[in-house]
């Protein structure tokens, strides 16, 4: 006779707590790609709904209709979590690029302020945001480190225009580096990174665990037309959990012990993302391993040549 299955949806409401004390909503919705309009309404839907985390980037363009949406959805600031990051061309200059995020946001701190990239940027290239160079490479700043950027990022702690600072897209290499640096007298909160079933990353997490990093979690459901969704395997943990696919990849992120960004602009996939199961171990340990049957994919890698940045898919 099989198993009759029980679990039970329910709202996400899991936190995690950095090693510094602070809290920080395991569920946020993710913003990336979302445009004016769209991300104003996703954000507001999200905030009525029940999210209180929302996450944003300088370079995504649209912190002012984010800060719009928070103020119009007439919640207490102390009640949410707001993240924003620095983008490449800022590296020399975090304090004034914080400032502007601020102003366009509307607010007086954000709980968590990232560097986006491990990688400096031309500040006076040919465009804002993705200087390029003669033979259409990034142009990268050969004169500047990562571990500058954070040593001036440890000092916006002082002004209380963030509460947390952290990192993204950095690797078990870059974080050893920048945890050794002489300089680092501040350890990041979190690391926010590409994760889901094809790029699991399972011995970056396990370093950030035994160094008191939190580990994020975005495009966790494999990003735009992703085969994710459509995977047989995970089709049928969803089937056998009476939940939908993505439900069982949001699920899973929180049973890894990750704090996870689903980004979507439709009000009903912002609901039904923030609808998840406790997930078997089971089911978390053959989603773990779902990498060895389709092999590794990483689906967001810009040309950052002649720098690596990812120097391991693990």
């Amino acid at each position: 006779m099989s198993e009759i299955n029980i679990l039970t949806i329910f709202r996400s409401t899991k936190v995690l707590k950095f090693y510094n004390g602070q809290e920080i909503p395991a569920t946020g919705l993710g913003t990336w790609q979302s445009k004016d309009e769209e991300v104003y309404n996703a954000v507001l839907a999200a905030l009525k709904i029940g999210y209180k985390h929302i996450d944003t980037a300088a370079c995504y363009g649209n912190e002012e209709p984010i800060g719009r949406a928070i103020r119009d959805a007439g919640v207490k600031r102390e009640d949410i979590f707001i993240t924003t990051k620095v983008w490449g061309t800022d590296h020399t200059r975090v304090e004034q690029a914080l400032n502007t995020s601020l102003q366009k946001l509307g607010l007086d701190y954000v709980d968590l302020y990232l560097m986006h990239w491990p990688v400096p940027l031309n500040p006076n290239g040919n465009h804002p945001l993705f200087p390029t160079l003669p033979d259409g490479n990034r142009d990268i700043s050969q004169d500047w480190d990562f571990t500058k950027t954070y040593n001036l990022m440890q000092k916006l702690l002082d002004s209380g225009k963030t509460k947390s600072i952290g990192v993204s897209n950095f690797s078990v290499t870059n974080l050893k580096k920048l945890l050794n640096a002489p300089t680092t007298t501040v350890k990041p909160v979190v690391n926010q990174v590409e994760l889901h079933p094809y790029l699991p990353q399972h011995k970056l997490l396990q370093f950030a665990k035994e160094n008191d990093i939190v580990l994020e979690s975005y495009s966790p459901l494999g990003s735009t037309d992703s085969p994710l969704l459509s995977d047989e395997v995970v089709v049928k943990i969803a089937e056998k959990n009476k939940v939908s696919p993505a439900t069982i990849l949001i699920s899973w992120a929180l049973w890894r012990g990750t704090v996870v960004l689903p980004k979507s602009v439709s009000a009903h996939r912002i609901e039904s993302n923030f609808n998840v199961i406790d997930l078997p171990d089971a089911d978390g340990k053959e989603l773990d391993d779902l990498h060895k049957l389709r092999g590794i994919r990483r689906l967001v890698l810009p040309n950052w040549a002649p720098v690596v940045v990812f120097d391991s898919d693990e």
